[in-house]
């Protein structure tokens, strides 16, 4: 069972609003994006060259556009999301490219209608930042992914999220403690924090270190690339400059769950 359910449910809403906008993160995948699904979303060769027949969760990954381009890469797909809205334009794509799409609205650390080792491939676009807890999160994902599967996932930098949007002096001040407990404090709607939802703040103890306490081992890291020399300032590619907006993971899961947490995780989570 989720916690903090209000939390949940204001961001399902708030997700449900986005998709009816049709703002960027709501648009499905066009036909660019199957031409060569797999180079499209696997450029780094993380997955092996293939996912055919591979069976694939999308975590927190509605919208049309996940779903579609795995499905089209011949996986078997699951897409899982806590907006209804989401996941019907993911039934939509679906529908008019003639792809197999199971979907399934709920939170992503709550995963309960999945067996033990059910997937092999759990994709998971940046959506940690929308929920408190994210060591629960990572133990749900350990439990529905085979031995030896792929967890591949991508989330905001705590420390991007620490700064503000706009610069100021030539640079982004950091205004907002690491150890942040609540949802950060509204912003205006930008490319890096999206309008209506609660986001919260994630310490790289609590992102790696609470992937390796619940048994995977990290394999790669990286910090897709956004910056751009040539951006006007204060925009998305010039603020990129200076603060990596995400970082990338690839994971194995391989070990059992550890015993022993530091009692620092849970502050501020």
């Amino acid at each position: 069972m989720s916690e903090n359910t209000g939390e949940l449910q204001h961001n399902a809403l708030a997700w449900d609003k986005l998709a009816r906008k049709q703002v960027p993160l709501a648009q499905p995948a066009v036909d660019a994006d199957l031409t060569d699904p797999l180079a499209k979303v696997d450029p780094l060769g993380w997955l092996g060259g293939s996912v055919h027949n591979k069976r694939v969760l999308c975590l927190a990954a509605g919208g049309g556009r996940h779903g579609a381009i795995y499905a089209s890469a011949g996986a078997n797909v699951t897409v899982v999301d806590i907006s209804g809205e989401m996941l019907a334009l993911d039934r939509a794509v679906a529908a008019e490219r003639g792809l197999a799409i199971r979907t399934v609205q709920t939170s992503m650390d709550n995963l309960n209608m999945f067996v033990k080792g059910e997937f092999e491939i759990v994709i998971h676009p940046v959506s940690t930042c929308y929920i408190t807890n994210v060591s629960r999160v990572f133990a749900e994902v350990a439990r529905i992914l085979r031995h030896g599967g792929l967890y591949v996932s991508q989330h905001k930098s705590p420390v991007s999220l620490q700064a503000e949007i706009r610069p100021q002096h030539g640079g982004y001040r950091l205004t907002e403690p690491y150890y942040q407990c609540g949802p950060l404090p509204p912003v205006a709607p930008c490319r890096l924090r999206e309008s209506g939802t609660l986001e919260f703040l994630h310490r790289w103890e609590q992102l790696i270190g609470g992937m390796c306490r619940t048994g995977f081992v990290i394999e790669d890291l990286v910090e897709p690339q956004h910056a751009d020399p040539e951006a006007e300032r204060g925009s998305f590619g010039h603020r990129a400059q200076f603060l990596a907006p995400y970082v990338r993971i690839k994971a194995r899961r391989i070990n059992q769950a550890s015993t022993s947490t530091p009692s620092s995780l849970f502050v501020g989570s």
